[in-house]
């Protein structure tokens, strides 16, 4: 049984649909809108090639959405089934209004298993565009009005699941050919995240041909497309985008990472006993005037950090009588790491304590430095430091 919080998260997210092979399945609420459109862009189509259905057009319609995301469904369980063989745990299937994602946890992934997990998807759709072909040739011709509905949505089906395997099958993430061009930079490079940017920019590459044959190249030939047709190519386009640079800006932090550690980016420190006064802090400072001050415990814990605009505004008779603790901000408990921790180790860490300040210690406990997470997210994210002055 799920714990109430998840449960929360999951309901926020979609309808739980059950579970296929011990995978969740979550249907989004933003599939409504893509079943809303179908529905309301197919239905008058059914109607108008099929006058005796009236208003059933539309149920017809929304019978097609259900097909189309039958079909969904079945490329991410092919995925996730995929996976499933490499021992990669899946997390679970959202079905959404851009079509469907399988959730991966932590796993470790080869070029060679990364493109079978990848390639599964479209085969299935494959599979079962094949399938239903099959059955469309054995089957009688239609003899009535519903038989031919039914033939009609066959072969919607055949021709839905023909495109959704080709179409992922092109070139470029986020569509699943990109694992093509990612496992080959892999395999060359050695490094899965040049792969990943690689990918990304193929992805954009095939947005920009997919908009030039769409719309482009319609109206170079003198034809004006659909308002569905440019609808329907700058959804697509649009979606693809966004994911072929979500997936390049990912594979630019991953690449950043083993270069970026806690003495590399913290500011010089020095740690100051707790129990100094503010007159102790002054001399301290003008031996040492370039580095932070940090405050620690008896035990040589850090616990806080001198604030330099408060420490200034003491006047000098009170100097000897106000403690150091009046001047400086508390620290998060336990907010120190180690100097040598870097990468995802680093990160690991900073995910584990509370507030944006971390105090760097050596191998000895000693404080060293003064790390921010603002200054970590400009590192990671290739921002420019913000101590530097612009």
């Amino acid at each position: 049984m799920s714990s109430a919080p998840n449960g929360t998260k999951t309901r926020r997210e979609g309808i739980p649909l059950g579970r296929i092979a011990g995978i969740p399945i979550i249907l989004a609420y933003s599939w409504f809108i893509i079943a809303a459109f179908t529905v309301l862009v197919f239905g008058p189509q059914l109607g108008s090639v099929y006058r005796g259905l009236g208003n059933w057009s539309y149920v017809v319609a929304f019978v097609y959405a259900l097909l189309l995301l039958f079909s969904v469904l079945v490329h991410e369980l092919a995925h996730a089934l995929a996976a499933k063989v490499y021992k990669w745990p899946t997390e679970k299937i959202v079905l959404n209004l851009w079509g469907g994602h399988t959730q991966f946890e932590n796993f470790t992934a080869t070029p060679g298993r990364s493109l079978v997990v990848a390639f599964a998807g479209p085969v299935a759709n494959f599979v079962l565009a094949g399938a239903a072909w099959v059955l469309l040739l054995a089957a009688p011709e239609p003899s009535t009005m519903e038989a031919a509905v039914l033939t009609t949505l066959a072969n919607i089906f055949v021709w839905a699941n023909f495109l959704i395997g080709a179409f992922n099958i092109l070139p470029g993430l986020p569509l699943d050919g990109g694992r093509l061009v990612e496992t080959i930079v892999w395999k060359v490079t050695g490094s899965q995240e040049k792969g990943t940017v690689a990918a990304g920019w193929a992805g954009r590459v095939v947005v920009v041909l997919l908009v030039v044959a769409g719309i482009g190249l319609p109206l170079v030939q003198g034809s004006e497309p659909s308002t569905t047709t440019i609808l329907l190519t700058l959804f697509i386009a649009g979606f693809l985008w966004l994911g072929a640079s979500a997936a390049i800006t990912n594979a630019r932090m991953r690449l950043r990472l083993p270069a970026i550690s806690a003495g590399a980016l913290a500011s010089p420190a020095i740690g100051v006993p707790a129990a100094s006064t503010v007159a102790s802090l002054w001399t301290l400072r003008a031996s040492h005037p370039v580095e932070v001050l940090v405050l620690c415990s008896p035990e040589g814990r850090p616990v806080a950090v001198v604030d330099e605009q408060v420490l200034a505004s003491v006047p000098p008779a009170a100097a000897t009588t106000t403690p150091a603790t009046a001047v400086a901000r508390n620290l998060a408990p336990g907010a120190y790491v180690p100097q040598s921790a870097a990468g995802t180790e680093l990160v690991q860490y900073l995910a584990q304590l509370g507030g944006g300040e971390y105090v760097v210690i050596d191998l000895r406990g000693q404080v060293t430095g003064i790390l921010s997470q603002e200054v970590v997210v400009a590192a990671i994210t290739g921002r420019p430091d913000p101590r530097k002055p612009r």
